[in-house]
């Protein structure tokens, strides 16, 4: 049963110490209930929001988005130029943590009310480049998440394992996923600063002087992390009108070098929240979730008869030598060595190293007659005071050299 407004009142009145409160309200966007929320104001006309969480999913969820939203300094919110809820106090009401944040006013758009074109659409894309953008020290300094795109690559792989084992799930869908999981172009992107999830309802906007609508505040904080940058837009898969506009406006402000598997990862990631779907209802044995999910993935495959989802992916193409030539200005000069490179080892007989078979290995070498010509030669251009050899000491000489 939900919470009244008066009883989350109750909860911020325990969560801020001398606070008067002189109204509340219920607050809800029409989701999935997760949270009971309420809308207070508090004396001196500060809005604020109390939210207590349903289950132990939306409890995790809190705790979580705690610890992101003290991690984002004040310089942090400066650089991004939109609003992001402020923590102003918490407590344990009934085993659940009630927390109260400052409230955030506009309105927000379901993805598939998006119109195409500028305004709402390149807001949000914009607006995602901007936390895309932010140093991953904010969140390494808090200690979040952070996933690599291996990490990421192996998270689908167990998650394709646990669905596979159901049996509830179409070939084509599994063939489709397995495809893209062993594809390597989708795994080469570079990991940024994430919401870790975002909806097109965690944007909140207002219209400017000329009626135009600009996000001024952004919710829905608790994945916040580093991660694969696709996670945040694969809300676009449900607007479709509207896709190409964040896409651009996310690419015009990106920092990074272009990722051109984006687009891709995104609509993989939508299609793998039915699969996830399914996951839940196994691992809480709802067989109506699973049931539920079963005929979703069912929807989703009979849909994606005649859809490639690696089509979109650019063909790999040989570089040319410009290029090439390009890259050595980026290649590490590398150390000298002042190792000894020669060889040691006795792996060998000297024997078998012979030219003739009657050559000793620790013989000196015979002199040919051109060496004697040419010792000759030096002689007589050597100072001529040297004393006269005689023959004998001339047989010694060549004897031991």
């Amino acid at each position: 049963m939900a919470r009244s407004p008066l009883t989350l009142a109750a909860a911020a009145t325990a969560a801020l110490s001398d606070a008067e409160i002189r109204a509340t309200r219920l607050l809800t966007t029409g989701g999935s209930g997760r949270f009971d929320a309420a809308l207070i104001t508090l004396a001196d006309g500060d809005d604020l929001v109390v939210r207590i969480p349903t289950s132990d999913d939306s409890l995790s969820d809190v705790e979580s988005e705690l610890v992101a939203l003290r991690a984002l300094t004040a310089g942090a919110r400066e650089v991004l130029g939109f609003a992001i809820p402020e923590v102003r106090g918490s407590a344990v009401i009934d085993e659940k943590r009630a927390v109260v944040t400052s409230y955030l006013p506009g309105y927000q758009v379901e993805a598939g009310q998006i119109p195409p074109g500028r305004g709402i659409a390149r807001e949000i894309g914009s607006a995602i480049a901007k936390i895309h953008a932010l140093p991953p020290s904010v969140v390494r300094g808090a200690g979040l998440p952070e996933r690599t795109p291996a990490d990421a690559r192996s998270d689908l792989e167990r998650l394709l394992d646990a669905i596979g084992r159901s049996g509830r799930v179409p070939v084509r869908l599994m063939v489709r996923w397995r495809e893209a999981v062993e594809d390597d172009r989708l795994w080469s992107y570079e990991s940024t600063v994430v919401l870790g999830g975002s909806q097109a309802t965690s944007f909140v906007f207002q219209d400017d002087a000329s009626d135009e609508p600009v996000v001024t505040g952004v919710l829905d904080w608790q994945g916040l992390g580093i991660g694969d940058p696709a996670i945040d837009l694969h809300w676009t898969a449900a607007a479709p009108e509207a896709a190409d506009d964040v896409f651009d406006a996310y690419a015009e402000g990106a920092v990074r070098a272009p990722d051109r598997a984006l687009r891709v990862r995104a609509r993989l990631h939508a299609e793998l929240e039915f699969a996830r779907w399914l996951v839940h209802g196994i691992e809480t044995h709802r067989s109506q979730v699973v049931d539920d999910a079963a005929d979703l993935l069912e929807s989703l495959s009979a849909g994606l008869a005649d859809d490639a989802l690696l089509a979109d992916l650019p063909v790999r193409e040989r570089a040319d030598v410009s290029d090439a030539i390009a890259l050595l200005d980026r290649m590490p000069r590398a150390a000298r060595s002042d190792a000894d490179t020669s060889m040691h080892t006795d792996a060998f007989g000297p024997e078998e190293l012979r030219l003739h078979k009657e050559e000793d290995w620790n013989a000196t070498p015979p002199r040919s007659p051109r060496d004697d010509v040419t010792t000759q030669t030096v002689d007589a251009v050597s100072d001529e005071t040297q004393p006269v050899e005689t023959p004998d000491d001339e047989t010694d000489r060549l004897r031991h050299p």
